[in-house]
């Protein structure tokens, strides 16, 4: 489970979403492992991870990392770390067992210090077979061009959302979960929905038909209430922006339609990003992949409609 550590360096987006998932007794709130520093650039956190590298993407600036327990921070999963200097992950191999270094600030994360290990020092979970949902995430994928599946979700105040409330609008939408810890993965993408929002909410021409919908895949905590909360937060208008989410079924379609790979882990959730356009008619405009888009990359594409 997250501890205090966390709230003391993340954004706001991201504050809130350890705030809502601490359960610890306040005795263990002080028991945190990670270590703050000052710089420059405001608070970092630094957290020494051991793990096992899964995958080495060929951009080479991110490795994909099977971790242990990140005391203070996270549990143990599978997730990709960002190298600022491509050079320290450059000669890893797929099953090799390495530490290094987590740095935390308010809107990044990355990771230096990298070295190899003896794989008899880790200690990682049992692990589970994913690949069935793996496999089910690239079947029937969709692609720019296609129309959008129609979906029945509720949103913050409980009420039905769904393709028909957009129709005439068009939308952006996104996935999320409330409790994600990690900067620059569901907090960014709150960030620059709020981003997008202002620019919509300052707009007189098409853009101002623009909608914006949230969709956790996390069912299960991310009720109406914790929604209606993290809305709040995030600064959200509800004529604008949307957080909804639905029936375990009917999400699991929605993430498995936009190949998003969702997997429970210790009590959090390992998770892939997918942010789409969708235009009046419903039919997808633009796919972005990954955390790495711009609002101004939105922007632009709404404003060719």
């Amino acid at each position: 489970m997250l501890i205090a550590p966390l709230t003391l360096r993340s954004p706001d987006i991201a504050v809130y979403a350890a705030k809502i998932a601490l359960t610890l007794c306040a005795s263990l709130l002080l028991a945190g492992c990670g270590k703050k520093e000052e710089s420059g650039g405001g608070q970092v956190w630094h957290y020494e991870v051991r793990g096992l590298v899964r995958n080495t993407p060929p951009d080479h600036q991110a490795i994909e990392v099977e971790h242990e327990d990140i005391p203070g921070f996270m549990p143990s999963m599978t997730m990709p770390f960002i190298a600022r200097d491509a050079r320290e992950i450059a000669q890893l191999q797929i099953g090799d067992a390495i530490s290094f270094r987590l740095n935390v600030t308010q809107r990044d994360s990355w990771i230096d210090q990298v070295r190899k290990i003896d794989a008899n020092q880790l200690h990682l979970p049992i692990p589970k077979a994913a690949a069935a949902n793996a496999d089910a995430t690239t079947r029937n994928r969709l692609h720019e061009g296609d129309m959008m599946p129609v979906f029945e979700l509720r949103d913050q105040d409980g009420k039905p959302v769904t393709l028909e409330t957009f129709r005439g609008h068009p939308f952006v939408a996104t996935f999320i979960f409330t409790r994600c810890p990690i900067p620059n993965y569901c907090p960014r993408m709150s960030q620059n929905f709020a981003e997008v929002q202002k620019a919509i909410q300052s707009s007189s021409d098409s853009l101002a038909a623009t909608r914006l919908l949230s969709i956790s895949f996390d069912p299960q905590f991310d009720t109406p209430g914790i929604l209606r909360q993290y809305a709040q937060h995030a600064g959200a208008d509800p004529a604008l922006w949307t957080f909804a989410t639905g029936a375990a079924a009917e999400v699991h379609s929605l993430t498995t339609a936009f190949s998003i790979l969702v997997q429970p882990e210790s009590g959090t959730i390992s998770h892939s990003l997918a942010t789409a356009l969708i235009d009046r008619d419903g039919k997808i405009v633009k796919i972005w992949r990954g955390n790495g888009w711009t609002p101004a990359e939105v922007l632009g594409a709404i404003k060719t409609l």
